[in-house]
């Protein structure tokens, strides 16, 4: 039950801040659900509700879907074109930002070496959510996208590898070499080839049931929900990275969602809004989870006289990370000076980093260690997005922003109705029949004012409904209507490249109402 009341309180959390993210459009959705996150903390019956962070659920149930998702949206040929590259972010470079991180945060916080290489493993991963925080409504180099989406999805196994390092350095005194290598090898190979091994039996399942009676587009669809929950437990289950399995079967769920377009195309166009409806909702549900824990770490630990040391040795671990992410991209990956720069502050840090700090123990690590772990990490999170969200406002240029584009776009709905009304009146129809069609497209423009909307509803509860000839025909009309509105985004698309993206999106729609046109009802013949 205490699970059940956290996930709906999450869930409306996460999508009262998609709302107003909507309506503070400058502002990124994840900043405003940090925000309602933080408020829920503070107000103690909405903090009740809550239950306790649990990072192996966290990890399982909102991260793995996530990077599954991720990894589908990333083509299979671009990460195997680039494996070597992708090797290098995420095992070299994490490597020599371990060393940095690890000796400065010793040498700063005064605090013994593996303690400091426990913190600066913890800061490794990056996470790919809270870049798109930092980065929303702005234009980034598409090559140093491309780097900082395929980190985000690896680096958190390499996180993972190197924090049990140093924790077995705490405990045993000593760095075991050969067991990390090991375990590193093991368990980031042996997780991509599980990933491989399932991904490729639960595509040639699902494609096995797509070409036969047995078929259900339902069963189907929670087939592809459960997957990323299924191999995230199976790999760790064994020991393997959940993580790289996950990601490396949604890479093979994306060539199979390309080639199964026309085979089923209901189910992949479903399965596209599954993934974006839960892609959506769990991006937002992250940031609040990340506001409540900050409000609830900080109200404990803020008070000690430590503080100035998790202070230093958070700002030590940032600067670290920036400083090798900079002058790693500059040399190993021949980045330009603006490229390196943005790169190297794009390495966000998230809900995933608190996380792995999270499984931490205070009776383990004792509690003056454990608070500074916790709160440095903390400090590193905040850093990590204020800074590149103020200096990115100045040296990337800014997209279109969805205001700008909303009266352009609406200027164009305008335009396509009045052409597809003007295609109907010359239609003959029966005067019920015109009627009907002519109000459903001024709803389409939005011209229907809310209070008249409510009026015609409450008239049609009694109207009769259509005979089977005017079904016919008001079909028809509607198959005429879009084809014309279809024709006319065709042109004006040619017309505003500036706003082809947001003129798809429109085109998207007149498709989508037409397939609802089309859907037989349960009492058509």
């Amino acid at each position: 039950m205490e699970l059940m009341i956290s996930t709906f309180t999450l869930a409306i959390a996460s999508a009262l801040s998609i709302i107003i993210a909507q309506a503070l459009n400058r502002i990124s959705v994840n900043y405003v659900s940090m925000a309602v996150g933080v408020i829920i903390a503070l107000i103690p019956f909405l903090n009740k509700q809550v239950a306790a962070f649990d990072s192996e659920i966290f990890m399982e149930l909102i991260v793995a879907p996530l990077l599954f998702f991720e990894g589908q949206k990333t083509p299979f040929h671009n990460v195997r074109s680039n494996l070597k590259k992708i090797i290098s972010i995420t095992v070299v470079m994490i490597i020599l930002v371990l060393l940095a991180a690890g000796f400065g945060a010793s040498w700063v916080g005064q605090v013994s070496l593996p303690v400091a290489f426990i913190i600066a493993s913890i800061s490794t991963p990056t996470d790919a959510t809270a870049t798109s925080a930092v980065t929303s409504g702005l234009k980034i180099p598409r090559r140093v996208n491309a780097s900082l989406k395929a980190e985000s999805l690896f680096n958190d196994a390499s996180g993972i590898i190197l924090l049990n390092m140093a924790i077995l350095w705490f405990t045993n005194g000593y760095i075991n070499y050969g067991q990390t290598i090991g375990d590193f090898i093991y368990s980031s190979i042996g997780g991509a080839v599980l990933g491989l091994l399932l991904g490729w039996g639960i595509i040639t399942f699902r494609q096995l049931l797509m070409r036969s009676s047995f078929n259900s587009l339902n069963a189907q669809n929670l087939l592809y929900i459960l997957t990323p929950l299924v191999i995230y437990a199976l790999a760790e289950e064994l020991n393997l990275s959940g993580i790289i399995a996950v990601v490396v079967a949604g890479l093979l769920h994306n060539a199979e969602s390309q080639q199964s377009i026309l085979l089923n195309s209901r189910q992949i166009h479903m399965g596209k809004d599954l993934q974006s409806l839960i892609s959506e909702v769990f991006n937002s549900m992250v940031f609040v989870i990340l506001g409540i824990l900050m409000v609830r770490i900080s109200r404990n630990r803020l008070g000690n006289h430590f503080a100035w040391q998790w202070i230093l040795v958070g700002i030590t671990i940032y600067l670290a990370n920036v400083i090798v992410r900079f002058l790693y991209s500059l040399i190993a990956l021949r980045y330009d000076r603006h490229e390196a720069i943005v790169f190297a502050l794009g390495g966000v840090h998230g809900a995933v980093t608190l996380s792995l700090a999270l499984t931490l123990s205070g009776t383990f690590l004792g509690n003056d260690n454990y608070n500074l772990i916790i709160m440095s990490e903390a400090v590193l999170i905040l850093l990590s997005m204020i800074v590149p969200t103020i200096i990115f406002q100045f040296i990337l240029p800014h997209q279109i922003t969805n205001q700008d584009a909303l009266q352009t776009i609406e200027r164009i709905r305008g335009e396509m109705v009045k052409s597809a009304i003007k295609e109907i009146h010359h239609m003959y129809l029966p005067k019920r029949v015109k009627k009907y069609v002519i109000y459903m497209l001024l709803m389409q423009k939005q011209a229907i004012p809310l209070r008249e909307s409510l009026r015609t509803l409450l008239k049609t509860i009694n109207y009769p409904e259509f005979s089977s000839q005017e079904q016919y025909l008001y079909r028809q009309a509607f198959y005429r209507a879009f084809a014309i509105e279809r024709e006319y985004l065709e042109m004006i698309g040619q017309k505003e490249a500036h706003y082809r993206r947001y003129i798809l999106s429109l085109y998207n729609d007149v498709l989508l109402a037409e397939s609802l046109i089309i859907e037989p009802e349960e009492n058509d013949d």
